[in-house]
């Protein structure tokens, strides 16, 4: 069954408090630059990541499974080719905030103070970068009105696709990360935030 404008607004409220969680204790541990333990590094990213992971993962839903509310015979306005763009647009949206949170979470996290930890949080670092660039562009690439029906479905399939994109390759970057060295396996093993993580992604 489709999810509602209720249920939609309802996930956007739920992400915006997440997002002030997460945002209100970045501001009280800023690490930005410093060295840490690799436990704790790894703790902050993984919360970061999490927190992340777990939005995009309801943005990807919900652009899968539209609204399919409407009036017996009238299409659902998500349906639409207008209706559709304003929805992905705010999926976009909501997800380009979700990453800014999350790359300030990542640079306050600090640097491991590990064998391979300066690798490690400029890959983590690079990778929160680029995705908030793609994110940027795909909802720039919006605002181009496409001038035929082939050219909005091009358009929507791109950004959803940038969407599912970023998230699996946070994953990826996250699993290749935590086995640079032995102190940061350790680290992504022993730390709850990072357990979490494990267990939401079944592995």
């Amino acid at each position: 069954m489709g999810r509602g404008p209720l249920t939609w607004i309802v996930g956007i409220a739920v992400g915006i408090v997440l997002v002030l969680g997460v945002t209100a204790l970045i501001g009280t541990n800023d690490e930005s630059g410093q060295p840490v333990t690799g436990g704790e590094w790894a703790q902050n990213v993984c919360g970061a990541v999490g927190v992340w992971r777990g939005e995009i993962e309801a943005i990807v839903e919900d652009i899968r499974t539209p609204s399919a509310s409407s009036t017996a015979g009238e299409e659902p306005q998500s349906e639409t080719p207008q209706g559709r763009t304003g929805f992905i647009r705010a999926g976009l949206e909501q997800g380009v905030q979700a990453t800014e949170t999350m790359v300030e979470g990542i640079d306050n996290a600090g640097i491991p103070d590990t064998e391979d930890g300066e690798e490690a949080a400029e890959r983590v670092s690079e990778w929160a970068d680029s995705a908030l660039t793609e994110l940027e562009e795909s909802q720039d690439s919006l605002d181009d009105e496409a001038e035929t029906l082939e050219e909005s479905i091009e358009q929507l399939t791109e950004a959803a696709g940038t969407i599912a994109a970023v998230l699996a390759s946070g994953t990826q970057t996250i699993v290749e990360v935590s086995r640079l060295d032995t102190e940061l396996v350790a680290a992504f093993v022993d730390t709850s935030t990072c357990q979490q993580l494990r267990e939401e992604r079944g592995t």
